[in-house]
């Protein structure tokens, strides 16, 4: 009870001094509606990280992060029907940010029962994760401003270019090589070709993946490809 209670405080703090700068910035700062967006979404990114280090039990992490989604969707929801609500946090569609956070941690319950739980390894369940979130964040960022050449693959999403799909694949080999960095135990051979796997798989997948469901297919392919080669090259240890 003890774990559950100081690693749930640890959750909350970061997450109410987070969201506060925020929305204390969009008050005072003219921002650009994408960038906001992207700053929501790194509020996001960065909590991955007490949920995993806050605790030291898996399962009690799982629980928290469900729970938190328990209370959190029902909040979001009455807060659509505020009109201001949906302007205020740049939703491109009623309901985006609900789902996005519904998605976002049901899949930070699953890369941490599966790498955490199952194979003992919390650094792969956040590598997993960043795979899809920093590049997902840098896909749209540089897309936006300079996606001139629109990928035309038969399954792409033609909105989806080239150069944003290029910032999401270094992004995503960055963000994957620095949480094994952290973790410090594999081989050199490992710190590359496993973040460029990571990264590939995330990238391909998010060009075709619909509405959205990038938060769930990119993670669940980084996944896929990462841990056998983290089982090849050693890295369960």
């Amino acid at each position: 009870m003890q774990e559950l209670l100081s690693g749930a405080a640890q959750v909350c703090i970061y997450f109410i001094a987070a969201a506060s700068s925020m929305f204390i910035l969009r008050w005072l700062i003219k921002i650009p509606d994408e960038l906001f967006r992207k700053m929501l979404h790194s509020v996001l990114l960065v909590a991955y990280i007490p949920f995993a280090f806050a605790f030291k039990t898996w399962w009690i992490s799982v629980l928290f992060t469900l729970a938190l989604e328990v209370l959190i969707y029902p909040a979001l929801a009455a807060a659509e029907h505020i009109p201001a609500f949906s302007s205020f946090v740049t939703e491109r569609k009623k309901g985006e940010l609900k789902q996005s956070l519904l998605l976002a941690f049901t899949m930070l319950a699953f890369c941490n029962t599966v790498c955490w739980g199952i194979l003992g390894d919390k650094y792969l369940g956040l590598a997993c994760m960043y795979a899809w979130g920093v590049g997902d964040a840098f896909a749209a960022l540089f897309g936006k401003k300079f996606g001139k050449h629109k990928i035309k693959w038969k399954y792409a999403d033609h909105k989806k270019s080239y150069e944003g799909s290029a910032a999401m694949f270094v992004s995503s080999f960055a963000a994957i090589l620095c949480v094994l960095l952290a973790h410090n135990h594999l081989n050199t051979a490992a710190y590359i070709i496993i973040p460029l796997a990571g990264a590939f798989a995330a990238t391909v997948v998010e060009l075709v993946t619909p509405n959205g469901m990038d938060t769930v297919t990119c993670p669940t392919a980084a996944m896929t490809v990462m841990i056998p080669l983290m089982a090849l090259l050693g890295g369960f240890v």
